[in-house]
């Protein structure tokens, strides 16, 4: 977000800077660098993402590419007077308050949506709201730095399941679907998240706009191009997936898959994104030598000017104050006690753990953790989990990627998501062999009850900034699936017979 220009740069013998820019660049960057350090852990974190995940590794190329979209306009904005503006500390405090709800609610999402937040409010308020108009659309891309779009992932399996079963069958590819395996004669696909396309979904989205605003003026094809650049990739997955299986089905599952890897990672993606561009480029309707805006129509007299100086003290003072109040809500930590204990279960007696196919929920920042096995004498087994967290941080949070049901890498994969039972979420998984189990999942943050992983982040905010029980506990439920025994009522009787989560979870929680 740093913005720079060379001190010696003219055109048309006319110094292509204003006198005010170096001053101003000189304190932005000094404040934003001050920003990155006073939020490193958020600063470090956004990095990491960029440089491990394969989701989100398009993230890397945002920073170039605002720096860019900046040159690209530099000529109009040599036209344009920096001035420090007041009114920008509000998109500041903004900022700062969504970091400060993602950091009381453990949401990674808001705290570096806050960062970004934070780091757009210094440059409109150091540079003003002329400049800010003459770069709205880079301020604006910015937010592409921040990783999102997981959550299109079980959407985007299904679709891609549904693309490519009737695809197998119009070739004559006798295969069956249960969830998201897909099964041929002569092995089994799981169409797992990173075989979903949201990858390229999301990294297509900040491709198409930028192309649409650089390359086109017309909203409506601008609409239009947008549309192509996710339905194309959409199609193209399935079509890959289809490819993939078939290929398989007249070779090996592991030829097709070997080949898949390559052509998914290095291939399939530089072909979706020349596909997009062949598709708009008749339509594109801004010249590349175009000016991006009209320095005219942004002119204008800012009102609620402040010296630069005081404008980078004050951003800051405003950032810092979120921080602060993170670290005094910190430490409401709830005491647990020391150990705790599975319950009795009428007409359930303890019994050893599976070891056909050994599951267990994973929590690693559980500050308690048990799960045991119970059965009924009737040939009926069920395993109880319940993970105790008497606060939650960065590291140490109920609900998080690769935890819970399945961790990440794991040999269990989810089929599919079954009906709720009493209230809690139910899941159908399967393990090499090949096993299958169900899974019921409630969680207790507060005073609420719930199955849904927003909830738990809203009643851990509530609970955070408002006060009140601290504890969170997970509550798993689990049994294999064996021929002729309805897993379902199995499961149904032993929570009928647990009682009432909730109660289980306060005990768990010593309350």
């Amino acid at each position: 977000m740093t913005i720079a220009f060379p001190s010696a740069d003219f055109e048309g013998g006319k110094p292509l800077l204003a006198a005010g820019w170096r001053r101003q660049s000189l304190i932005l960057g000094g404040v934003a660098l001050i920003l990155l350090l006073l939020f490193r852990g958020d600063a470090e974190d956004l990095a990491k993402i960029w440089w491990t995940s394969t989701t989100f590794g398009h993230c890397l190329f945002i920073a170039p590419v605002i720096a860019w979209l900046v040159w690209q306009r530099r000529t109009q904005l040599a036209e344009l007077q920096p001035v420090a503006w007041w009114p920008g500390l509000v998109l500041v405090a903004a900022g700062g308050f969504g970091w400060l709800l993602g950091d009381a609610s453990s949401v990674a999402l808001a705290r570096h949506l806050g960062l970004v937040m934070m780091l757009q409010g210094a440059v409109v308020t150091l540079l003003g709201p002329n400049v800010a108009r003459g770069l709205l659309f880079p301020l604006c891309y910015a937010f592409f730095l921040v990783p999102f779009g997981e959550g299109l992932e079980p959407m985007l399996q299904d679709l891609t399941v549904a693309m490519t079963m009737p695809l197998l069958h119009l070739f004559g590819v006798p295969a069956q679907v249960d969830g998201v395996l897909i099964t041929i004669p002569n092995g089994y696909f799981e169409v797992a998240e990173a075989c979903s396309g949201a990858k390229f979904v999301i990294a297509m989205v900040a491709y198409g706009a930028l192309v649409a605003n650089v390359c086109f003026v017309s909203w409506t094809r601008r609409a239009i191009f947008m549309a192509v650049a996710v339905i194309v990739p959409v199609i193209a997955n399935g079509l890959r997936a289809f490819g993939t299986i078939y290929a398989a089905h007249l070779t090996s599952v592991e030829q097709a898959t070997g080949m898949d890897h390559i052509v998914y990672g290095w291939v399939f993606f530089g072909v979706v994104m020349a596909a997009v561009i062949a598709i708009g480029w008749r339509w594109f309707d801004r010249a590349p030598d175009d000016p991006v805006f009209d320095p005219v129509a942004v002119q204008a007299q800012p009102k609620s000017r402040i010296d630069a100086l005081l404008a980078g003290a004050l951003i800051l003072t405003v950032a810092g104050i979120f921080p602060a109040w993170a670290g005094a809500i910190a430490g409401r930590a709830q005491s647990l006690p020391d150990r705790i204990s599975l319950p009795n279960v009428p007409g359930w007696q303890r019994s050893e753990m599976s070891k056909r196919a050994p599951w267990a929920p994973y929590y690693p920042g559980a500050d308690h953790f048990l799960i045991g096995r119970y059965s009924d004498g009737r040939g009926a087994s069920v395993d109880l989990a319940i993970a105790v967290f008497g606060s939650q941080r960065e590291g140490k949070e109920l609900v998080s990627f690769g935890t819970g049901v399945l961790r990440q890498d794991d040999i269990w994969v989810r089929i599919d998501d079954l009906p709720d039972l009493a209230g809690g979420s139910a899941m159908r998984i399967t393990a090499p062999g090949p096993v299958e189990r169900q899974v019921v999942t409630w969680y207790r943050v507060g005073n609420v009850l719930t199955q849904s992983d927003r909830a738990v982040k809203l009643a851990t905010l509530q609970a955070k900034l408002l006060g009140g029980p601290q504890r969170a506990v997970a509550v798993h439920v689990s049994a294999e699936v064996q021929p002729g025994v309805d897993t379902r009522a199995v499961l149904e009787r032993f929570v009928r017979d647990l009682g009432p989560i909730d109660l289980l979870a306060d005990r768990a929680a010593g309350m």
